[in-house]
């Protein structure tokens, strides 16, 4: 069945026809017009209540759809999906946060159901469409002490001592250092930073990292978030790389676009780079303060089936609410294509191409470019894909439940 996805217009994303949310959701929806002005942040596909897809034709909820038939549609003992799918245009960067596990996640939605809004965990994976930047877990402790111990505007800030414990304390230290970054007092931030921005803008030789900083200010101002960028590792993603974000790891996507998915959940504790409420001892206490260079976070996919999904990659991280994989299939390279089906269904997003998708039954839906289709379990676990366009490369994504 297709769906129309639901646009999130957030401040931080990309403007109009640049955001390659607008151009999914225009190719999408009929009904969708994008406004230049406008920001188009995220498109979501799936049934979480803040953000529920319909049924093309009938407009009615994907998750009213699937409770009635829950064998058929998403497998035996279930009410509804166990992932989120998006795609996010990010034009300036989104909040330092941490997502909880799902023991904190029943604590604090039942303490604080206003802010916390459902009791379920939140590990998500990125995978970047375009050149991506993103900020992810702690940098090596003594790549902190260097790049702190740098700056004389944050040795005075933190404090030298706190700043040399770094060199053999390792987490503990890091703690202690960390949070008092994220209790400094505001006059004191403005201080820093205000000095910061003049010494790096009389540089004649700036870094990327100091460029980021500049970015950063102009966004946000003296947001304590800004000096994160010493403390966590920055990435720049190529398109097809990804990062998978568990419980307590810090993280912030910086700007580009990206393909993500993620337990159903929109739980999100922020402390950082935000205009939205920050919790932030509830992110200090839950935080993981593992330091691991940056290239350790890229997250690797696995080609489950060589033979016959040749141009499948597929990234299964450590939960089982979700995996997704990513067909990309070269021009001319074959006609047909096998594309796997999970006993709890799956949501296939068009990226480029097109085809034709026959299921066991012998249903058959067209496939181009922006088209969203939720494929129930009952049709099959191997899908036929026929394609129609020899010349250009087929790209889908396909969103499902980790039961392999």
């Amino acid at each position: 069945m297709e769906l129309v996805g639901n646009v999130k217009t957030y401040d931080w994303g990309k403007l109009g026809g640049e955001s390659f949310v607008a151009k999914l959701a225009t190719a999408n929806d009929p009904n969708f017009r994008a406004d230049p002005n406008q920001p188009y942040a995220e498109l979501w596909m799936g049934d979480h209540c803040s953000g529920p897809s319909y049924i093309r034709g009938s407009g009615e909820e994907l998750g009213k759809l699937l409770s009635q038939d829950l064998v058929g549609n998403i497998g035996p003992s279930r009410d509804r999906l166990s992932y989120l799918f998006k795609v996010l245009s990010i034009r300036k960067a989104l909040s330092i946060q941490v997502h909880p596990d799902k023991a904190e996640a029943e604590k604090l939605h039942a303490q604080f159901p206003d802010i916390y809004k459902d009791p379920n965990h939140k590990p998500e994976l990125a995978i970047a469409l375009t050149e991506f930047h993103a900020m992810c877990g702690f940098r090596p402790y003594e790549e902190i002490y260097q790049l702190v111990s740098g700056w004389p505007q944050l040795v005075q800030l933190l404090g030298e001592d706190k700043i040399r414990q770094l060199k053999s304390g390792g987490e503990d230290s890091l703690k202690e250092l960390y949070s008092n970054l994220m209790h400094s007092k505001h006059e004191q931030l403005e201080q820093c930073i205000s000095s910061m921005v003049g010494d790096i803008r009389s540089k004649s030789d700036r870094s990327s990292l100091d460029d980021l900083f500049l970015q950063l200010y102009k966004d946000f101002s003296t947001d304590v978030g800004l000096l994160s960028i010493y403390f966590l590792n920055v990435l720049q993603l190529k398109p097809g790389q990804a990062i998978y974000l568990p419980a307590n790891v810090p993280h912030a996507y910086l700007s580009g676009d990206c393909i993500e998915c993620m337990a159903c959940s929109d739980n999100v504790v922020r402390a950082g780079l935000t205009p939205k409420f920050k919790d932030v001892d509830t992110l200090l206490r839950l935080l993981s303060y593992e330091g691991s260079p940056a290239d350790s976070k890229i997250y690797q996919p696995v080609q489950l089936d060589g033979q016959n999904q040749p141009y499948t990659r597929t990234f299964i991280p450590s939960v089982l609410d979700f995996a997704v994989a990513e067909l990309k299939i070269p021009p001319g390279s074959c006609s047909e294509y096998v594309i796997g089906n999970r006993p709890s269904g799956c949501i296939l997003l068009i990226c480029s191409g097109k085809g034709q998708l026959v299921c066991s039954g012998g249903q058959q839906i067209e496939l181009n470019y922006g088209k969203i289709v939720f494929v129930p379990a009952k049709y099959g676990v191997n899908l036929k894909l026929v394609l129609k366009d020899a010349s250009s490369e087929f790209v889908a994504y396909q969103a499902m439940s980790n039961d392999f």
